[in-house]
C-alpha cells in the first residue's frame, strides 16, 4: 500500500523512488577489486581503508557523510557476489540505495555487516565488518532512470488527480473549479470568480450568514471576508437629532465631546470635531434625504453606512530615527519626512465575540486626541498592589480606597482627584502615583493600547521608543503634543510626541543610540516594507554574511561580490561602499525588515571583469544624498579600457528615493538609477522608484517594471528614458514623462507624455497616458487631459502615495482588462472587492435598508 500522506509537490519524486527500488540488479567484483574502487568513487578522504586480505577492515563509521544525493531516497534490494581466493563464491542480499540515481555508487545500509559476515566464508572476506560500503556500478543506467521518471510523472499524476477528487468535497480544500458546484448545494450568490478568497470564504459561510442575517456582526465580517478590509458599520438613524422620549433610557454621553445622545452638539472639546462624519461621530444631524453622494445624503432613518478601511498597517521594527537640525527632535521616518504613525489594527479574531470596533483597532493614522485617551478605575487590587510597594502609607492606601470603582475620564482628572486627598502632601504628584497610572488604566483605553506599559511589555504596540540603557518609554511618561516649534514642557514627561507628522521630542538629552518600532499606512506592499515576503528572499542556509547594527558597517568586504549578503535589522546605515567588482552580487533584507541605506555620493556597482554579472537588490531603501546608484561595467588594464557587461539585474521589493522634503523643509534629493553599461534584462518588481535613466553608453535589450511606482520631481527630468531596447509596464503607476524606443504597456497609469520612436512595434492596452502622447497601437486606452483630482497623494511618504482618489474619473477607476483600476495597485482588484461586498451586503442586510459604501482610507 502506497502512503498516503506524501505531499502533493513530491508525488513525482516518490514514485519515481519507489519504481526504481522494485528494479533488480547483479554485481560481480572480483578479489582485489574492492579497496581499488572504493578509493575511486569515495568523493572525500576518509581515515578508514578497505583491505582484501583475511583480516578486520576498517573504515571510519562517518562514512555516512561521504554520500551525496537525497538522504530519503527509498531502498532497493542488491545482489553481491564476493569470490575469494579459491574461486568459492557467496551471496548476499542486502538492502541498499542508490547515492545520486545513475547507478555509480551504491550505499549499503549497516546492517549489511551482518548479513555479510555470516555467509561469506574463510579465506579473503572472512572479517567485513565496514559499517559502509562503496561499489561502482558497470552499468550506465541513464536512459533508463529517464524511462521510469516518465512512468512515475504518469502515476503521480494519475495519484495527485484522485486525492484532489476528495479534496474537492471541502471548500477549505477545493480547487477553485469545485468552488461553484459547492455553492450551488448551499443556493449561495456567486461574486467575481477575480475575487477567489472572498468568493470561497463566502461560499464556507453563508449557512453562518444566514442565521445571523441582519446583525450587525455579520455585516462588519462580510468586510472582513469579502474585501479583506477593516470597516465600521453605523446605523445612521442613531446619528439623527431629535428630542428625548419618556421611554428612552438615560442618554449617554459621548465619550470625546460629551454630547447628549440625540442632543445639542457640545463644542467645547474641539478635538471632536475631527470625529464629525465618521464612524466615531458624537454629533447629531438633521435628516438628509438625498441621495448618498460624498457628505450628502448621509443621515436618515434608511441609511446604514459601511465605514470602509482599504489602507494597510505594516509593522517597523528598530528603526533608527533622524534627528531633526539644530534640536532635540527626532522624526519616526529615518529619512527626516514628515509620515503619519498608524494604529496596527487589532480586531478580534473570533466573530462569536464580536463588538463594535473601537478607533484604536483599525488600521488609522494615530491622532494626538488618540494618542492622550487614557481613562482609569481604582480597584481593590490596585489599592493591594501599590501597598506591596515600599513607599505607599497606610493613610494613603485608605484614601485609594475611597476612591474606588470611579472612572476618571482622563489623567488630570485622577491627578486632581489624587492631590485633594488629605494624605497627599504639597502640590506634586505623589511618589506613586506613576505607578498608579500603570495599574488603573482600562483595557478600552486607546493609550493602554498603543503604547507600552514599560519594558517588560512585549506584547504588540504600536508606537514603542527604545532608549538604549534606559530601555522602552513607559506609556505615563509619553504625551502628545504639537511641535511646531519643536519645543514643549510637561512635568513629569520623558518625550512628547506629534503622531499625526511622526515626530519625536525627548524633553531632555535621550541615551543613545535610540530605536522606534511604529506602523505606517501603505494600499500595498509596494517599495521596501516591514511586509511578508519570505518567499522572495534567498534561504538563510545560502547566506554567506549577515550583518546587523546601522552605521558604516556597510564596508567594502561586507557585500560579498559572489554571494549573498542579509541585512538583518531596519537601521539607517551610511556611507555604503561602492562594488568594483560585481560578479553574482545578492544584497537583501531580512524578512519584516527595511533598512535604509545612505551612500556617500553615487553608489557605484561595477562588473567590469565579467560578461554575465548579476545583480539582485531586495527589501532595500535607498536614501537621497544627491546622488545616483550607477550600474557600470568598465576597468582600465594596461591603459586600456574593457568593457563588461550585466545579464540580469533585479531590483525587487525596494526604494529608490524619488525625493521630497523634510520635517525642516530642507529637500531630499532623488535617488536615478542610471544605466552607464549593457544589462540585457533590467526588472523592477513591487518597488519605488526614482528617474530610470541611461547614460550615452549605457543600453538595456529588456527593461520591465511590474507592479512599481516611478517618480520624477522635476519636469525636466523624465521618469524613463530608454534609448535603445524595450520596455515593457504592467501594472504601474508612472509621475512624469516617458521616452522609450519600444514599449509594451498593461494597466499603466503614466501622468506625463509619452514619446516611443517605434510605433510599428509593441501595444498600449488599458492603460493611461497624456492626450499629446505617441503611442504604440493604444487598445481601450485613456486620455488623460489635465486632471489634478486623480490621486489620493503623489507625495512619496503619505499613506494615499499612488492611491486613486475617490473623485477619480470612472475610467480609470474601473479601465484595467479585468475591470479593476489602472495603475500600480491593480492587482488590489479594489473595485471587484467593492461589488461584491455591496451585493452580499444587499442579500444579508435588513429588508428596506439602503447600504452607503464609504472609504474613510
Amino acid at each position: 500500500m502506497l502512503e498516503s500522506r506524501v505531499a502533493e509537490d513530491r508525488f513525482e519524486q516518490y514514485y519515481t523512488e519507489k519504481l526504481w527500488e522494485w528494479i533488480p540488479y547483479t554485481y560481480r567484483l572480483e578479489d582485489g577489486e574492492i579497496g581499488d574502487r572504493f578509493s575511486r568513487e569515495r568523493r572525500l578522504s576518509n581515515t578508514g581503508s578497505v583491505s582484501t586480505n583475511p583480516g578486520v577492515t576498517e573504515l571510519d563509521d562517518t562514512g555516512q557523510d561521504f554520500f551525496s544525493g537525497p538522504a530519503d531516497v527509498s531502498s532497493m534490494m542488491l545482489e553481491v557476489t564476493f569470490t575469494d581466493n579459491s574461486g568459492a563464491t557467496a551471496l548476499a542480499y542486502s538492502g541498499a540505495r542508490d547515492i545520486d540515481g545513475d547507478g555509480t555508487r551504491i550505499e549499503l545500509f549497516r546492517d549489511a555487516r551482518r548479513q555479510v559476515a555470516g555467509v561469506v566464508p574463510g579465506g579473503g572476506f572472512n572479517s567485513l565488518n565496514t559499517p559502509l560500503l562503496y561499489i561502482a556500478r558497470p552499468v550506465n543506467s541513464g536512459p533508463l532512470r529517464q524511462m521510469v521518471e516518465l512512468v512515475a510523472q504518469q502515476a503521480a499524476t494519475l495519484r495527485r488527480s484522485h486525492d484532489r477528487l476528495w479534496q474537492d468535497q471541502v471548500i477549505e480544500r477545493a480547487d477553485d473549479w469545485a468552488v461553484p458546484y459547492i455553492a450551488d448545494l448551499v443556493g449561495t450568490r456567486l461574486i467575481s470568480a477575480l475575487n477567489k478568497a472572498g468568493r470561497r470564504a463566502d461560499v464556507a459561510n453563508t449557512i453562518y450568514y444566514r442565521r445571523r442575517k441582519g446583525t450587525l456582526a455579520v455585516l462588519e465580517q462580510l468586510i472582513a471576508d469579502i474585501a479583506r478590509w477593516d470597516g465600521k458599520i453605523v446605523e445612521s438613524f442613531r446619528r439623527l437629532g431629535r428630542t428625548h422620549h419618556g421611554l428612552d433610557p438615560e442618554p449617554a454621553r459621548g465619550r470625546m465631546s460629551g454630547t447628549m445622545m440625540g442632543g445639542w452638539a457640545d463644542l467645547r472639546n474641539p478635538g471632536a470635531a475631527n470625529l464629525a462624519h465618521g464612524p466615531f461621530d458624537e454629533f447629531h444631524h438633521s435628516p438628509d434625504l438625498r441621495q448618498h453622494r460624498g457628505q450628502n445624503g448621509r443621515y436618515g432613518i434608511q441609511r446604514l453606512a459601511f465605514h470602509l478601511y482599504r489602507l494597510k498597517s505594516y509593522p517597523l521594527r528598530a528603526v533608527t530615527p533622524r534627528l531633526v537640525n539644530g534640536t532635540v527632535g527626532f522624526t519616526f521616518d529615518p529619512s527626516g519626512r514628515n509620515v503619519p504613525l498608524f494604529s496596527r489594527g487589532d480586531r478580534v479574531a473570533d466573530w462569536d465575540q464580536w463588538k463594535t470596533a473601537e478607533e484604536w483597532e483599525l488600521p488609522v493614522p494615530v491622532s494626538r486626541r488618540l494618542l492622550l485617551h487614557a481613562e482609569f478605575i481604582v480597584t481593590e487590587r490596585t489599592v493591594r498592589l501599590l501597598e506591596s510597594d515600599p513607599g505607599l502609607s497606610a493613610a494613603e492606601a485608605a484614601d485609594l480606597r475611597g476612591i474606588r470603582r470611579v472612572r476618571f475620564r482622563s489623567e488630570e482628572r485622577l491627578l486632581e482627584t489624587v492631590l485633594a486627598l488629605p494624605s497627599t502632601a504639597g502640590p506634586a504628584a505623589p511618589p506613586y502615583f506613576d505607578r498608579l497610572l500603570s495599574l488603573s488604566i482600562t483595557e478600552d483605553s486607546a493609550q493602554a493600547n498603543l503604547l507600552p506599559a514599560d519594558s517588560t511589555d512585549t506584547r504588540n504596540r504600536s508606537i514603542v521608543v527604545d532608549e538604549d540603557g534606559t530601555g522602552v518609554v513607559p506609556r505615563h511618561r509619553v504625551f502628545a503634543a504639537y511641535l511646531t516649534p519643536w519645543s514643549s514642557t510637561a512635568h513629569g514627561k520623558r518625550i512628547a510626541v506629534e503622531p499625526e507628522r511622526g515626530r519625536l521630542l525627548f524633553l531632555e538629552p535621550p541615551s543613545e543610540p535610540i530605536s522606534v518600532s511604529y506602523y505606517h499606512g501603505l494600499s500595498g506592499e509596494v517599495g521596501a516594507g516591514g511586509y511578508e515576503r519570505q518567499e522572495c528572499l534567498v534561504p538563510v542556509n545560502r547566506v554567506r554574511t549577515e550583518i546587523t547594527g546601522g552605521g558604516a558597517t556597510l564596508n567594502p568586504d561586507a557585500i560579498h561580490n559572489d554571494g549573498v549578503t542579509q541585512i538583518n535589522d531596519s537601521a539607517t546605515y551610511e556611507p555604503v561602499s561602492d562594488k568594483l567588482a560585481v560578479r553574482n552580487l545578492t544584497l537583501q533584507a531580512a524578512n519584516g525588515h527595511r533598512p535604509y541605506l545612505l551612500p556617500g555620493v553615487n553608489w557605484v556597482l561595477n562588473a567590469a571583469e565579467f560578461s554575465d554579472s548579476t545583480v539582485t537588490l531586495d527589501g532595500l531603501w535607498i536614501g537621497g544624498t544627491g546622488g545616483e546608484v550607477i550600474l557600470r561595467a568598465e576597468r582600465h588594464v594596461e591603459g586600456v579600457l574593457q568593457h563588461g557587461s550585466y545579464e540580469r539585474v533585479t531590483i525587487r521589493h525596494c526604494t529608490l528615493d524619488p525625493g521630497g522634503e523634510t520635517a525642516d523643509c530642507n529637500p531630499i534629493q532623488p535617488v536615478p538609477l542610471l544605466i552607464d553599461c549593457r544589462v540585457k534584462e533590467l526588472v523592477i518588481l513591487n518597488s519605488i522608484m526614482g528617474p530610470i535613466l541611461t547614460t550615452d553608453r549605457g543600453y538595456v535589450e529588456k527593461l520591465s517594471i511590474c507592479d512599481s511606482i516611478v517618480q520624477s520631481l522635476d519636469p525636466a527630468v523624465p521618469a524613463i528614458s530608454l534609448g535603445q531596447g524595450e520596455l515593457k509596464l504592467d501594472r504601474d503607476t508612472v509621475f512624469g514623462d516617458v521616452q522609450a524606443h519600444r514599449l509594451r504597456a498593461s494597466e499603466a497609469l503614466i501622468e506625463g507624455k509619452v514619446n516611443v520612436s517605434d510605433v510599428q512595434s509593441g501595444c498600449f492596452r488599458f492603460s493611461a497616458a497624456s492626450a499629446d502622447s505617441v503611442l504604440p497601437h493604444p487598445y481601450r486606452s485613456v486620455e488623460l487631459t489635465g486632471e489634478r483630482h486623480i490621486f489620493t497623494s503623489r507625495r512619496f511618504g503619505d499613506p494615499g502615495y499612488g492611491q486613486l482618489s475617490d473623485s477619480a474619473p470612472e475610467s480609470l477607476k474601473r479601465g484595467a482588462e479585468n475591470t479593476s483600476e489602472i495603475g500600480v495597485f491593480s492587482n488590489l482588484i479594489n473595485p471587484i472587492k467593492l461589488d461584491g461586498l455591496t451585493a452580499k451586503a444587499r442579500e444579508f442586510m435588513p429588508f428596506g435598508l439602503i447600504p452607503m459604501m464609504i472609504n474613510e482610507t
